[in-house]
């Protein structure tokens, strides 16, 4: 192997952060090492009845520095004199609070406890009453400032959630100067940042959930957002006017981080972006196919060439940004708030009296007590799948709905609730899962649906991520709802690779990331195309899925009336 073209994907996940060592001629994995957030796992600044969700930066800069450390350190030799670039995708959106120096306030003292100056995770709805009152705020404007975000502003943005803790917290609102995306700061951190001003913004992060466009010379005016809440007032001249694609250098590695990595000053470091985008590219996406990067949720990509977009606005998905994902294309994101997240739930609900109850047990001892647990765990989702599998299909069996955070798209609302119906004295644990792992396939359908009936029709599927290598029931249910092959990408590190990829362009070894995909790209070693016999039927049991999920919205939409009222 040829080590004289090193270079590093850095992959921030809900849970934990992979980094990749990578051989940039050919992308095959050098090392790869994993962390762990301690204060994440171990629960800390979150309360989930809330729906709060918040991540500390040191669980971000531990990470950084162990996981890039172990892969050099795997890698052998003097492996890091090799290394061209460092590039970086996280979660998203993600934000935080930082003062004028570009330091996240969860840095400082006074605010290293507080969750309202720590990253907003994803995943966190504390912004819904935020959201609609954004959404019905546009509406007042002759030009739609969501245009081009789906027309629908979720909690899980930018802006809903920067209002949120303004409102919350005043302490943090009069320390916070700027309001940065996690994959935006990151390379600002690595390069050496000192001023909040000088933090180059993706146009990733910026189109997709923080309402830049070039159609509107960068971000809405200050009027938008001043008449919304006079908090807000002057917030735009603290942000960014600039946006850039990722294929472009946010700088090179500073002496510190240098010196703490084992790397050179040289190493250039790359523009950010959310991990679906990067991990599309990872999975070498293609024009019209929509590529599943499938995990704790999913995020649904696809890259469409200019000319075919024009005048084409998709309604209800997460966005169309000109460069989000491949430069030179419209990058379309949609997604759902939970997928793997609903077969967690599923098996955290199973296993609560394990968790509960076999630690007191006077049979036996806490030893034997502890590893019992641990193996019945390890062994629940696969029995879960033994049992559905055995399964006759049905139009009448038992139907859930997947919308256990929210839904994400089509039509962004986080108060909408998951649900099950149909439950009878016979309905067991493996016909309850079945259920659930359908559901999630009808909500991956209902985004295909909403691109063909938009006009951008979906002419493939690519799966990637944890689930769509570890499940072949779940993809093969996948395939028969959506009655279309899915084709399965053989890296389980699509996201990091994607990251590895562009960073190699950065750093100039590659003239465009196509050419870095072509070259680094991993392929494909599995495909699941529907079974017949199986069509009919889910397409029955979508149309039910249609049904409830209209009747969940009509219950819901009271509630969600009195909340922007307030």
């Amino acid at each position: 192997m040829k080590r004289d073209q090193l270079v590093i994907g850095v992959d921030y996940g809900t849970d934990s952060v992979r980094s990749v060592l990578v051989d940039a001629e050919n992308g095959m994995e050098v090392s790869a090492a994993v962390f762990y957030y301690p204060r994440w796992r171990d629960s800390l600044y979150c309360d989930p009845s809330r729906n709060q969700f918040r991540q500390h930066p040191k669980d971000y800069t531990e990470g950084l520095q162990a996981s890039i450390q172990e892969c050099l350190k795997q890698a052998g030799g003097s492996a890091g004199k090799y290394v061209k670039a460092i590039s970086v995708d996280t979660t998203g959106s993600t934000p935080i609070a930082v003062d004028d120096k570009g330091t996240p306030l969860a840095m400082l003292p006074e605010f290293e406890s507080n969750p309202n100056a720590m990253f907003v995770l994803w995943k966190d709805h504390t912004a819904t009453k935020e959201a609609a009152e954004i959404n019905d705020h546009a509406e007042k404007f002759d030009i739609n400032y969501l245009q081009f975000v789906g027309g629908i502003y979720s909690s899980e943005w930018f802006w809903a959630k920067l209002l949120h803790v303004m409102r919350q917290d005043e302490a943090v609102r009069k320390a916070c100067f700027s309001w940065v995306e996690h994959c935006d700061w990151i390379p600002f951190l690595l390069t050496g940042g000192k001023n909040a001003g000088d933090i180059k913004r993706g146009v990733c992060s910026a189109g997709h959930k923080a309402l830049w466009a070039a159609e509107f010379g960068g971000l809405p005016p200050d009027d938008f957002f001043s008449t919304l809440d006079p908090l807000l007032k002057g917030f735009t001249g603290r942000l960014f006017k600039e946006t850039h694609t990722s294929d472009k250098a946010a700088g090179r590695l500073c002496q510190e981080w240098a010196d703490q990595l084992g790397l050179s000053t040289d190493v250039i470091v790359g523009i950010g972006a959310f991990d679906c985008h990067m991990g599309a590219v990872g999975g070498q996406i293609e024009p019209y196919h929509l590529s599943k990067v499938m995990g704790t949720s999913t995020c649904d990509m696809m890259v469409i060439p200019r000319k075919d977009m024009k005048d084409i606005l998709v309604k209800g998905i997460c966005g169309q940004v000109d460069g989000s994902i491949i430069p030179g294309m419209i990058g379309l994101e949609a997604g759902q708030s939970a997928f793997g997240d609903v077969y967690a739930w599923f098996k955290n609900m199973l296993a609560w009296p394990l968790k509960a109850l076999l630690g007191s047990s006077s049979l036996i001892n806490a030893e034997v007590a502890s590893k019992l647990k641990d193996e019945m765990l390890d062994k629940l989702i696969p029995e879960l799948t033994r049992g559905a599998l055995s399964i006759p299909l049905s139009e009448e069996s038992e139907l859930a709905i997947d919308w256990l955070n929210g839904r994400r798209t089509p039509d962004a609302n986080q108060l909408l609730k998951g649900a099950i119906t149909g439950l009878s004295l016979g309905s067991d644990a493996p016909h309850l899962f079945k259920a659930w792992v359908e559901s999630t396939c009808f909500g991956a359908k209902a985004i295909v649906d909403r691109f063909n009936n938009e006009h951008v029709p979906v002419k493939g599927l690519i799966g990637l991520g944890g689930v769509a290598r570890k499940s072949p029931y779940i993809m093969q249910v996948m395939a028969d709802v959506m009655n279309m092959p899915i084709r399965i990408h053989k890296s389980e590190q699509t996201c990091a690779l994607g990251a590895a990829m562009f960073g190699a362009t950065a750093a100039g070894l590659y003239n465009k990331v196509e050419d870095a995909m072509i070259e680094m790209g991993q392929g494909f070693d599995q495909e699941f195309r529907p079974n017949p016999k199986a069509v009919g039927v889910y397409a029955k049991r979508y149309q039910r899925y249609r049904n409830v999920g209209h009747s969940l919205e009509e219950i819901t939409l009271p509630k969600a009336a009195i909340l922007t009222n307030n």
